[in-house]
């Protein structure tokens, strides 16, 4: 595999789920099946893995890279869609380990036909799944100032949001914005003054925008709360995220479920559904400087991991 397409924090994610042979698995986001692989090796004949994937370009991958691996069944489809197919399996309650590696995988990328990135000129698409939705350049062609400015704040962070929501809303009048350099150019005439020399002015609104048109940070939100019914007691939930909006969700989601409900203090008994249903394991886990430096995409990793209450 290329060095860009290392699976980021991959012996910490695979160790922190304490693969069974005979067990059941999920990969809620399958990409280019780094993850998946060295997990397959760790199953035997009568273990399984349930692997997701917007992408169908993932899809065709799976099935070239792991059709004689009967232990995988591939699903194209968002991950929001988990516990309806584990329903339909047989496997709720049964799960032995579930792993999220959230965001655009190295594949996405690196393709410029895709139009993830600032660094490579293509179209302007941004999704996950191109067959669905509205790409990046149809929806800057219909958002008005303001929406694109709340975007712009929301999932990127980006303190000058609304003056480049108002320059591009200028440029479309003259001309559709379909590139990716066309957009990345737009930007950085907007963003005034100082900058960063280590982090191009583009880099919060494509982020953002990114996450918009997938809805990423909304399907995390909803996805979560259903890997409780999915696990097994003894269960684990591995989620890698890379940055800080996806990583607040995921900690807020394990500490308020191992938390519990509030109940009032003279409460002789708790009853059963009232009891806390996650522990955290450990710590939040970072890639080492030695995976950072062979993958630099590794540095904004992080790995929370919870275990379902017995």
């Amino acid at each position: 595999m290329d060095a860009l397409h290392r699976p980021v924090l991959l012996k910490q994610a695979l160790d922190a789920l304490q693969i069974k042979p005979d067990g059941l698995y999920i990969d809620a986001t399958f990409g280019r099946g780094g993850h998946a692989a060295e997990l397959l090796d760790r199953l035997g004949d009568d273990g399984r893995l349930l692997a997701f994937d917007k992408d169908p370009e993932a899809v065709e991958y799976a099935a070239e890279r792991f059709g004689d691996r009967p232990q995988l069944l591939m699903r194209q489809g968002s991950f929001i869609n988990l516990e309806a197919v584990v329903s339909e399996l047989g496997w709720r309650g049964k799960v032995n380990g579930i792993l999220f590696d959230l965001g655009v995988s190295s594949p996405q990328l690196d393709d410029a036909e895709r139009g993830f990135s600032f660094l490579r000129p293509g179209p302007l698409d941004m999704r996950m799944n191109p067959q669905a939705g509205l790409s990046a350049s149809d929806w800057l062609a219909v958002a008005d100032e303001r929406e694109i400015a709340d975007v712009l704040w929301k999932y990127g962070e980006e303190r000058h949001s609304r003056r480049i929501a108002r320059v591009l809303v200028a440029e479309r009048q003259e001309q559709p914005i379909v590139r990716t350099e066309q957009l990345a150019a737009l930007i950085e005439k907007a963003v005034p003054g100082r900058r960063d020399p280590n982090k191009h002015p583009a880099t919060r609104s494509f982020q953002a925008i990114r996450i918009f048109i997938n809805r990423e940070l909304e399907d995390v939100e909803a996805v979560l709360p259903q890997t409780i019914d999915v696990l097994a007691p003894g269960g684990r939930l591995a989620v890698i995220s890379f940055h800080s909006l996806e990583d607040r969700i995921v900690k807020r989601f394990i500490r308020d479920e191992q938390r519990g409900p509030q109940l009032p203090p003279d409460l002789p008994i708790i009853p059963p559904e009232y009891r806390p249903r996650l522990t955290a394991v450990g710590k939040q886990i970072r890639a080492e400087a030695d995976e950072v430096r062979a993958n630099p995409r590794a540095r904004s990793a992080v790995l929370r991991v919870a275990e379902r209450a017995a």
